[in-house]
């Protein structure tokens, strides 16, 4: 699922530089060759063309969970004007749950609609794979875009989304670190491992909860757990079997219901999801909080969400990876504007815009290597965070995901077997 981050408000403070920014890369858009989202000239050229005529007068509604206000300023402030330049209007549609989504095009879709309500969607993980096995996703697009000659072919994170493959039928947008926080004003002396982590938890009562599955930050919280019971990442097989279930799961099981009556509220009740979590952490009832998009930590801290003691917990055996990305329905009507969209999206200087932590924050799924000289110097020259190490030093020793089959499983064996006896 998307990265995620707390609404304390909508963050509309740095408009203002949201809209020098987009200025900026407004006007060194002719200096950064192919930085447009223009066609490259190879035989596909006309049939892009082609879709970017018919985009013209378009309205795309992109559904997406709202629940990040930074990502809705960029969406709002960034991507919707520069969309319509290309003649697209840009709609973006809130919802809570991703799931949500799905629901309608599966409703439209079984209605026989062409014209649907939903054009865009910013998905991954097990969203996806379920959409693909009703068959609602429009295929063999993603890969044709032109800005798609800016990443590395071989990059599994774009090739694979929880173990499903992408096939062209998903664009990527951005890619993701799950990372833990920490003030380090209450824990100077931080662990450095998960299981180290599962220590300190049980050695210091009612200063630590994650969001109950399945909640996406959640739910990876409970596979790093998992991860971390089993002797690390190479010891859970990345495709669901049940006998890997059966087996693996008992231990986990009794450590996270083991570690309850440490956790915040005695374990009784959990938050609902990262926002919640955000808020206890703010308001210095935890000590850690924990967050697809590490990158956003910037901006809490300059506003004073976040303690400025906030740092980002590095552990020694690295975290779980993946990326996020934008799928077009198979009901809608406007999937020429979407198309145009996702390509606009995947461009350099729109990818390098949402990296900016003043921005966004998040991390581009570009390979810088294959950008210009201007633009890779875009990016070099991005501010760095005071809070959040660069990609390279959170990515390393990246754990990949499990496959999305695991995902279900774990949530609804998390509720029966811990949450079931809460209370």
């Amino acid at each position: 699922m998307p990265s995620s981050r707390a609404p304390f408000g909508r963050l509309r403070a740095g408009q203002s530089l949201l809209a020098l920014a987009f200025c900026a890369f407004t006007v060194l858009t002719p200096a950064l060759p192919g930085a447009a989202a223009t066609p490259s000239p190879n035989p596909k050229s006309n049939s892009w063309a082609q879709i970017e005529q018919a985009a013209k007068g378009q309205t795309v509604s992109l559904w997406m969970w709202g629940g990040d206000p930074q990502g809705n300023a960029y969406v709002d402030d960034v991507l919707t004007p520069a969309a319509s330049t290309l003649g697209v209007t840009l709609k973006r549609v809130p919802i809570t749950d991703t799931k949500d989504a799905l629901n309608r095009i599966l409703a439209e879709h079984q209605a026989g609609r062409t014209d649907g309500s939903v054009d865009l969607v910013w998905v991954n993980g097990d969203n996806f794979r379920t959409g693909l096995q009703a068959g609602i996703w429009k295929c063999n697009w993603a890969d044709r875009l032109p800005n798609m000659t800016y990443t590395a072919p071989p990059d599994p994170l774009l090739t694979s989304d929880f173990g499903t493959p992408v096939g062209g039928c998903e664009s990527p947008w951005h890619k993701a670190q799950f990372t833990f926080a920490y003030n380090a004003a209450r824990v100077p002396h931080p662990p450095t491992s998960m299981p180290a982590l599962m220590s300190w938890i049980t050695a210091h009562p009612g200063r630590f909860t994650y969001p109950a599955p399945p909640d996406f930050t959640g739910s990876v919280f409970v596979r790093e757990a998992l991860y971390a019971v089993s002797g690390g990442f190479a010891k859970v097989p990345a495709q669901f079997s049940q006998s890997a279930y059966d087996q693996l799961t008992p231990a986990l099981w009794r450590k996270l219901d083991g570690m309850k009556p440490a956790l915040w509220r005695h374990g009784q009740t959990y938050p609902k999801d990262s926002t919640q979590l955000d808020q206890l952490f703010a308001g210095g009832e935890v000590d850690f909080t924990m967050t697809y998009g590490p990158a956003t930590l910037t901006s809490l801290v300059a506003k004073g969400t976040f303690p400025k003691s906030t740092r980002v917990l590095t552990l020694d055996e690295g975290t779980v990876g993946n990326a996020s990305f934008l799928a077009i329905p198979t009901t809608s009507g406007n999937s020429a504007g979407a198309q145009v969209v996702a390509n606009l999206a995947l461009s350099p200087q729109q990818q390098a815009i949402k990296a900016d932590p003043r921005t966004w924050g998040q991390f581009t799924v570009l390979d810088v290597k294959r950008l210009s000289k201007a633009q890779a110097h875009t990016f070099a020259s991005l501010p760095k965070s005071p809070v959040v190490p660069n990609y390279s030093v959170l990515s390393r020793h990246a754990n990949p995901e499990l496959a999305a089959a695991w995902v279900p499983r774990l949530d609804e064996g998390w509720r029966r077997n811990v949450l079931t006896d809460s209370g």
